[in-house]
């Protein structure tokens, strides 16, 4: 009865704002400390990979990879970002200090590599937004690939009169032997959002604001909310987001993700 009593206020709160957003402000306040350094660490990585490339990439679209050391699926992200009926992008691979291996040889598409491995996805996707100039940004990581009309979809969707700042597609989640485990398309509540973790930033396409940057925190696989449910949420405050229902993205549920574990989310 007494232990019914003390769960009845945490229970209440969560009821109230809902359980991600009482796990990401437990987040902040735990881990602090190392999203300061690594501030610093994607500030320098920034200005001297810039310095190296020269003059940003600039397109109506940047397309984002992270990856570490999956060089094989990285080469199958790559093709299937290049292969977009959208030909007017950029795409930006940020390999998280692992090293690169060789990529299809394509103008738009730039590589670099951080100086040392940060095991933080929102570092590793900061420094790719930060190294672009393009109006919209969209994100895809190296286990995964998109469909040829991703982006069109996507760009159809935010171009169109009163169309929304930000819009993400429909997941087609896939099992590692390739066979379908489900499609998750999930319209855009933001309530929802507070108790759901079905944000990922894959499906993600926005226009590109001061609002538009991961967080820093550094979160190993046991750290609830994801960074993607974090940015997706957060861009939402001041920008309309919305969902198109189309399954544009081929989603590994990979049980060996280096950021995400699947066992304790069930989804990414």
């Amino acid at each position: 009865m007494k232990r019914r009593i003390a769960r009845a206020p945490w229970e209440l709160l969560k009821r109230t704002f809902g359980w991600l957003v009482l796990f990401e402000a437990r987040n902040k306040v735990l881990l602090a400390p190392s999203a300061v350094r690594l501030r610093r660490f994607e500030n320098a990585e920034t200005a001297r990979l810039a310095a190296a490339l020269g003059r940003p990439p600039a397109a109506r679209v940047a397309t984002v990879i992270a990856t570490h050391r999956r060089p094989e699926a990285l080469v199958a992200a790559v093709r299937s970002a290049l292969e977009q009926t959208v030909e007017d992008q950029v795409v930006i691979v940020v390999d998280d200090g692992a090293g690169l291996p060789r990529l299809p040889a394509d103008p738009r598409l730039f590589a670099v590599s951080l100086a040392r491995n940060t095991a933080t996805a929102g570092v590793v996707r900061n420094v790719g937004i930060r190294l672009t100039r393009s109006r919209y940004v969209a994100f895809l990581d190296d286990d995964n690939r998109w469909e040829p009309d991703h982006l069109e979809r996507a760009l159809a969707e935010l171009e169109r009169p009163g169309g929304p700042d930000a819009v993400y597609t429909a997941l087609r989640r896939v099992l590692p032997d390739g066979t379908e485990r489900d499609v998750l398309s999930i319209p855009f509540d933001r309530r929802r959002a507070a108790r759901e973790a079905f944000l990922d930033t894959n499906a993600f396409v926005a226009r590109r604001t001061g609002s538009l940057y991961f967080s820093r925190l550094r979160r190993t696989p046991e750290v609830l909310p994801r960074e993607d449910w974090e940015l997706v949420r957060r861009y939402s405050r001041r920008h309309e987001v919305r969902h198109v229902p189309h399954a544009t993205v081929r989603y590994l549920v990979n049980p060996d993700s280096f950021w995400t574990a699947w066992d304790a989310t069930g989804r990414a």
